[in-house]
């Protein structure tokens, strides 16, 4: 009985572990501007709060700066955007015109999805 109930507690855990409405396992934006290259392409979960708003109407882009706390980053919103000052949590990808040396020209995170 112990071990079924083991085993349905991590079934459960692992489960939860892919919610995104889970209050942990955000990628602190210090570590994305750190090592852009190591996130390049791949998914990030971040949380912070929106210090910035930038509409481009001619080519339809909509920005926003988020702000963790360790730094800042651009995002590219999917849909509407949040207001100024709003905390937002979000998952998206990692973009960047070109990396050189190590170093990003153009870092942003491409909204795929608020929560």
């Amino acid at each position: 009985m112990k071990k079924m109930l083991l085993g349905v507690a991590l079934i459960n855990l692992l489960a939860l572990s892919g919610c995104d409405y889970l209050p942990f396992g955000f990628t602190p934006v210090k570590e994305i501007v750190a090592s852009p290259a190591q996130f390049e392409g791949k998914e990030v979960r971040v949380k912070g709060k929106v210090k910035d708003i930038t509409k481009v109407p001619l080519i339809d882009l909509k920005l926003y700066v988020l702000d963790d706390g360790s730094g800042k980053v651009t995002v590219v919103a999917g849909e509407g955007l949040p207001a100024v000052n709003e905390t937002v949590s979000l998952k998206g990808v990692v973009e960047s015109m070109a990396i050189m040396g190590g170093e990003s020209i153009g870092l942003h995170i491409k909204e795929t999805k608020r929560f």
